[in-house]
């Protein structure tokens, strides 16, 4: 994690240098804005990949001593055959069109077709015919 936070803090840092340029030099608000912004969020992300890495052990990515085969082994699972990714992304993208034209009516069917498909992704393999048993 630090590798990621590293490089996240450093994007963080590029971008709220340039916003203080751009923003002495150009005098627009709304680019200056965007780039502080950008800085923020990335600034973010690098923050809570740096508060994580202090709290877990060194993995293989982050120690120098460490041979390929230390990153060995079970990575997690990995759905081979899932549909809901796609569901999801187009109940996602309807959601997105139902925001951008504001038609209410849109947005109600595209949140009752979000949180049916966030609740059969996150129970694909707890009910039905993928159900494990144990």
């Amino acid at each position: 994690m630090k590798v990621e936070s590293l490089i996240f803090n450093l994007i963080a840092f590029f971008c709220v240098v340039a916003a203080v340029v751009y923003g002495l030099w150009s005098r627009e608000p709304i680019g200056t804005t965007a780039l502080a912004l950008s800085g923020a969020l990335t600034g973010l992300i690098g923050g809570f990949f740096w508060f994580v890495s202090r709290r877990i052990d060194a993995r293989p990515e982050d120690r120098k001593d460490a041979d390929i085969a230390d990153g060995a082994g079970e990575l997690g699972f990995f759905s081979p055959g899932s549909y809901w990714p796609f569901a999801l992304a187009l109940s996602a993208g309807l959601m997105g069109l139902a925001l951008a034209f504001f038609y209410s009516w849109l947005i109600l069917i595209a949140g009752v077709a979000l949180m049916i498909t966030i609740g059969g992704l996150l129970f694909e393999y707890y009910v039905g015919q993928n159900a494990t048993q144990s």
